[in-house]
C-alpha cells in the first residue's frame, strides 16, 4: 500500500497537461471487440484501472501494443467470453464488456464489477437495455450471466441516465440486427467519444451529444484511428487545485468548452478563470468568496447528469468551499456514501456539518493542518491531496493507490509545479 507525504502552503506554478479521460478509454478499448482490425488508439492515460482494463482484453486474447503516444489494438484473436473474474472485481468498468463480448459470441460471463465504495451502484439499468436487445440475463453467485442468440434493434428506455449503461447499450446495438432507440441516454464527453469512434469504424450512431442516440446496425466494423478527448474531471480538480491554493496554473490541451457548468458552480466560490485557445489560465491569489444567491439567500452547489455538474467534481468543490469565506450547501445526489470522507477534512480543522449522507453545509473560510489520512475512492483521495496541498505541516495520505487509479502520475506531475510531495 503506497502512500503520499505532502507537506502544505507551497505556492504552485506552471503549465500541466491533462491526461486522455479514463472514461472514454475504457469503452473504447472494448469497443475494439467489434472489430477484427487493427486500431490505433491515442492518449490513452497511464492510470491503474484502465491498465487493469487492457490486461483483461490480453487475457481474452486481444493484443495490445505500445507505439509511441499510442495503442495498437487487435481483437482477432479473443476466445472467449469469460473475462478474468480476479481483475474484473476490481474495477467498475469491467461492467463495459457485456454489450461487445454478448454481440461478438452471443454470450458473456462477468464477475460482479469493483470499484470505488461510494454506496450501491446499481446494474440494473444495464440489463434491462441487454434484455430489450434480445438477452437473457441469469444472475449467479459469481456474477452475470447473458446469453442472446441474434442480438435485435428494440426501442430502449434508461431508467436513470446511466453513462456506462447507455455505453453498453450502444456496444452491443451497434452490430445488432436493425435499428435501436436508446431515449434517456447519457451524453457526457466520454460518452461522446465512444460514438465517434465507433462511427469512424463504420458504424451509424446518430444523436451524439444529445439525450436520445440512434443506432441502424451494421455487419462488420472495421479498423481505424482515435485519440481520446482530456479527462474532463481532471481538469475540473486542476482548477480547484489552483484555486484552493493561491497558485496561477495553465491547464493545457483541456477543451474548455466542456467547463460551462464547472464555471458557473465554481463561480458561486468566486473562482474566475480565462480560456485562451485550447487551454484553461487560472490566475494567482484569488479571492475565494461565497456568492450568496439573489435576497441573500445561502447557495447550493449540487450535482446533476450531463450537461449538469458532474458527480465526480462535488469533492473537489467541498475542499475549495473550506477556503471560501461564507457558506454554501454542498449537495450529492448519487452516491449514498461520498460525503462521509468529510470527516478527514473536519479532523484537518474544516467547519463542515453532514446534514445527511448526501448534504454538507461547508463554512469557512478554515485554516486546515496537516493530518495521516486515508484515500477512500478516486475522487475523496484528489480532494484530500488538495486539503493537504492547502494546509499548514506535513500529512500523509495512505491507499494512495486509489487516486492512481484516476489520475495519471499526479505526485510527478504536482511535484513539477512545485508541490512538496513524495510517495514511499
Amino acid at each position: 500500500m503506497g502512500r503520499l507525504i505532502i507537506t502544505g502552503g507551497r505556492r504552485l506554478q506552471g503549465r500541466i497537461r491533462v491526461a486522455g479521460n479514463k472514461n472514454a478509454a475504457a469503452p473504447v478499448l472494448a469497443a475494439s471487440l467489434l472489430t477484427e482490425h487493427t486500431v490505433r488508439l491515442g492518449n490513452i492515460p497511464q492510470i491503474e484501472d484502465v491498465a487493469i482494463f487492457a490486461e483483461m482484453l490480453r487475457g481474452l486474447g486481444a493484443t495490445i501494443e505500445p507505439d509511441g503516444e499510442w495503442w495498437q489494438v487487435n481483437t482477432a484473436r479473443v476466445h472467449s467470453p469469460r473475462p478474468d473474474r480476479r481483475l474484473g472485481r476490481q474495477i467498475r468498468m469491467s461492467l463495459l464488456l457485456a454489450g461487445p463480448l454478448l454481440a461478438r459470441f452471443g454470450r458473456v460471463a462477468l464477475p460482479f464489477p469493483g470499484g470505488d465504495v461510494i454506496g450501491r451502484r446499481r446494474v440494473d439499468t444495464h440489463l434491462q437495455a441487454l434484455q430489450t436487445l434480445g438477452a437473457t440475463v441469469e444472475v449467479t453467485r459469481e456474477g452475470y450471466r447473458l446469453a442472446a442468440a441474434r442480438l435485435r434493434g428494440g426501442e430502449i428506455f434508461l431508467d436513470e441516465m446511466s453513462v456506462t449503461a447507455t455505453e453498453n447499450a450502444v456496444l452491443a446495438a451497434v452490430l445488432a440486427e436493425g435499428r435501436t432507440l436508446i431515449r434517456n441516454a447519457a451524453s457526457e464527453p466520454h460518452v461522446q467519444d465512444l460514438c465517434n469512434f465507433l462511427n469512424g469504424l463504420g458504424a451509424r450512431v446518430a444523436g451524439i451529444g444529445t439525450n436520445q442516440l440512434t443506432l441502424d446496425g451494421v455487419t462488420s466494423l472495421g479498423g481505424g484511428e482515435f485519440r481520446i478527448g482530456p479527462d474532463y474531471i481532471e481538469t475540473g480538480s486542476l482548477i480547484g487545485l489552483a484555486a484552493a491554493t493561491g497558485s496561477p496554473l495553465r491547464i493545457v490541451d483541456c477543451r474548455p468548452a466542456d467547463h460551462a457548468i464547472t464555471r458557473i458552480m465554481y463561480g458561486r466560490l468566486g473562482i474566475q478563470w480565462a480560456a485562451e485557445g485550447d487551454d484553461i489560465v487560472v490566475p494567482e491569489g484569488q479571492r475565494l468568496e461565497v456568492i450568496d444567491d439573489f435576497g441573500h439567500a445561502i447557495p447550493k452547489i449540487d450535482d446533476a447528469p450531463w450537461p449538469g455538474f458532474p458527480a465526480d467534481l462535488i469533492p473537489i468543490a467541498l475542499v475549495i468551499a473550506t477556503q471560501a469565506r461564507g457558506s454554501i450547501l454542498i449537495h450529492e445526489k448519487l452516491f449514498e456514501s461520498r460525503l462521509y470522507f468529510v470527516d478527514r477534512l473536519i479532523q484537518m480543522g474544516a467547519r463542515i456539518v453532514l446534514c445527511d449522507p448526501h448534504r454538507a453545509m461547508v463554512v469557512g473560510p478554515a485554516k486546515l493542518y496537516g493530518q495521516d489520512m486515508s484515500s477512500p475512492d478516486i475522487r475523496a483521495g484528489m480532494a484530500l491531496l488538495i486539503a493537504a496541498l492547502c494546509a499548514e505541516g506535513r500529512s500523509v495520505i495512505r491507499h494512495a493507490q486509489q487516486i492512481d487509479r484516476g489520475y495519471e502520475r499526479i505526485d510527478e506531475r504536482l511535484s513539477s509545479l512545485g508541490a512538496e510531495i513524495r510517495r514511499e
